[in-house]
């Protein structure tokens, strides 16, 4: 291995050799730990600590990394305390995510480092996050995310380089090609001779480097580095390397044949540099020896203060508290001037508002910049806001949502539109996986609006009608506010953009343009958790929300002799059960409507608390109302028999009948 100095000094030379010898002897520790049983699981980046430590000492202190499992040179020079790291493994309180997830699934903001999760692509949109509010904010920084060959087939990977490239955004993207996805060669992963080829189709360089060459590497992303700074674009680094052990310890590496690990070993980034300093009189025997043991000694001092640390702790109550960031609601009132609008026109008011308020405030989406939108919401915006912060955004909703995280974790706050409510399956993943989960693993906030047209009867199709609200209560992390009226529209909305956590905003398109209602025109907010009782009765209680309040409140407008209350749940996570609870003990009879599919959605939980909660209070069984159990059809018959209006005059009477 040929190895040029350039004008590189004997201190950063010899810092790069210890910087790589860390990591190298903490893995084999962790070895013989993984084999006593006293960690559970281990990737190993052995062979590929020239990649890990050179892109590290390659950037400034200040600009984030975005590693993988086998990037432990990337904490290390970083100088995360190692008892720190050994906490981390061992699931121990003092931990970075103090027991609930293991390995590298981490980040920590104090050394500008974050983790992976194990769907791998999502971090590469977060890193286009990250440097897009480095960008807007002028600062001269690079972004540097890794992800293996293997990870470059998922979407993500390709709808993240296209944005960065779209956007001229600062991203070093560090493709570690070590050979095999798990035990899958790199000959049935890709069909191209190079994956740095592929920057060619997004119109961004690329590099092929020696990832075995810790000068190479070191020295050609220092090069990179100045210039993204000096002139920020994105730049695709395909790293050669070959991973030396299993994909887990538990994998082995059976499937690799015998010459190529002996021709790889030969390559080995330590021992090669090693012999080339001794070569050069840079270094000697003793001096090795001597860093060798203050390292064994680092290692062995500050494994024993994990080993120390008592077995993490279960409190039920901070384990809850802790899935969301706190957040402490600041009511603002409105002031007595009202116009009757428009829920759309309140939604873009309430919108235009926030902007105002905060000059960090990102709006994401398809179409939402010249033209406002489909639903025209953001009409007008780019002019008042420009288009820095109004962005018009690729049709790749998965590496948008990743970027809306990456915002948040740089300080911003984004919100995104989702076209159709329909079209969040295609960025699902990072919702669900990534911004719900990331307080609960590691403190992090995720200042992210997910704004989400929905709903039926407007003859839209199986594709542009849906209500998915239950894809998202389910999952614990994330807030889904769906208000019905233009009044709550604009509350819940400003409270939902004040809030430090992930919010699925719930808009149906229904009632955009068909539903009136008085609104101060000035900003105000309105709380999450808190239904609104639309109508008082001592008949039955009726809950339901979003479209379906105006079916419940129409219809009861015709038949006056009802007198129920009717509750408008303005928000299903958090949910005000309370206020159910509160109503069924005076009515002693329930009717829950969705214009959701009945099976598995907010009814069927509601139903449970109430029988659980109030049982003895209930004079009639629980009418749990919705629509069919199909997709939605598009013909004005098949949609409206698809609906659940008649089922819900249907059930009423039955109730009541009871």
């Amino acid at each position: 291995m040929r190895y040029h100095i350039g004008d590189l000094d004997q201190q950063k030379l010899l810092d790069l050799y210890a910087a790589m010898l860390k990591p190298r002897m903490i893995e084999e520790k962790m070895l013989i730990l993984l084999r006593q049983g006293k960690i559970s699981k281990w990737f190993s980046g052995i062979g590929q600590e020239a990649i890990s430590v050179g892109v590290t000492h390659a950037l400034k202190s200040e600009e984030y990394v975005l590693p993988m499992h086998r990037n432990l040179g990337v904490f290390t020079s970083r100088g995360i305390p190692l008892n720190r790291l050994f906490s981390q493994w061992q699931g121990k309180q003092n931990g970075f995510t103090q027991g609930r997830d293991r390995s590298f699934h981490f980040g920590t903001q104090e050394y500008k480092i974050v983790g992976m999760i194990s769907h791998l692509g999502p971090q590469l949109g977060v890193a286009d996050g990250i440097a897009l509010a480095d960008m807007l904010r002028r600062k001269k920084r690079v972004t540097a995310v890794f992800t293996g060959e293997g990870a470059t087939s998922e979407g993500d990977f390709h709808e993240a380089l296209n944005v960065a490239s779209v956007w001229n955004l600062p991203v070093l993207f560090c493709i570690e090609n070590n050979g095999y996805g798990l035990s899958t060669p790199t000959k049935e992963q890709y069909n191209c001779e190079n994956l740095a080829d592929r920057a060619k189709g997004y119109g961004m360089e690329s590099r092929i480097i020696d990832g075995n060459n810790i000068l190479e590497v070191y020295s050609k992303i220092d090069e990179l580095c100045k210039a993204i700074r000096k002139r920020p674009r994105p730049v695709l680094v395909e790293f050669q390397t070959f991973r030396m052990r299993g994909h887990e310890e538990a994998s082995g590496t059976k499937y690799v044949p015998d010459k190529l690990m002996k021709k790889w070993a030969k390559k080995d980034p330590i021992s090669n540099y090693e012999a080339f300093l001794l070569e050069e009189a840079l270094i000697s025997t003793a001096e090795i020896e001597v860093l060798k043991s203050k390292i064994t000694e680092e290692i062995n001092s500050n494994l024993q203060l994990a080993f120390d640390e008592p077995p993490v702790e279960c409190i039920q109550t901070k384990e809850l508290k802790e899935v969301y960031k706190y957040f402490e609601y600041q009511h603002v009132d409105s002031n007595s001037e009202v116009k009757n609008i428009r829920l759309v026109d309140a939604i873009s008011q309430g919108l235009e508002q926030s902007m105002e308020k905060y000059n960090e405030l990102i709006i994401l989406g398809q179409d939402i910049a010249d033209y406002g939108g489909v639903f025209k919401i953001t009409e007008g915006f780019t002019k008042k806001f420009g288009k820095s912060r109004v962005r018009n955004t690729p049709i790749c909703e998965s590496a948008i949502v990743s970027a809306a995280m990456g915002l948040s974790i740089n300080g911003m706050k984004a919100v995104m539109e989702m076209q159709f409510a329909d079209f969040v399956s295609s960025g699902f993943n990072p919702i669900v996986n990534y911004l719900a989960k990331v307080h609960y693993r590691w403190g992090e906030k995720a200042d992210v609006v997910i704004r989400m047209p929905c709903g039926g009867g407007v003859g839209a199709g199986p594709f542009h009608s849906q209500t998915n609200e239950a894809w998202f209560t389910k999952t614990p992390g994330l807030k889904v506010v769906y208000p019905s009226s233009p009044y709550d529209a604009k509350g819940l909305l400003a409270t939902a953009i004040n809030d430090p956590n992930p919010v699925l905003f719930f808009e149906h398109k229904g009632l955009y343009r068909s539903v009136y209602g008085d609104v101060p025109t000035d900003y105000y907010t309105l709380p999450f958790g808190k239904a609104n009782l639309l109508s008082e009765g001592d008949m039955l209680s009726i809950v339901t929300y979003g479209a379906a309040v105006k079916w419940v409140t129409d219809f009861l407008d015709k038949s006056k002799e009802i007198n129920a209350d009717v509750i408008d749940l303005r928000t299903l996570q958090p949910l005000d059960i309370e206020a159910v609870y509160t109503s069924v003990k005076k009515t002693g009879k329930l009717l829950i409507l969705q214009e959701d599919t009945l099976f598995g959605g907010i009814a069927s939980d509601i139903s449970a608390m109430v029988i659980e909660n109030c049982f003895e209070y209930l004079d009639a069984p629980i009418k749990r109302v919705g629509s069919l159990e199909t997709p939605i059809p598009f013909a004005k018959g098949l949609e409206e028999n698809y609906l659940p209006q008649k089922r819900f005059e249907k059930a009423l009477k039955e109730i009541l009948d009871y």
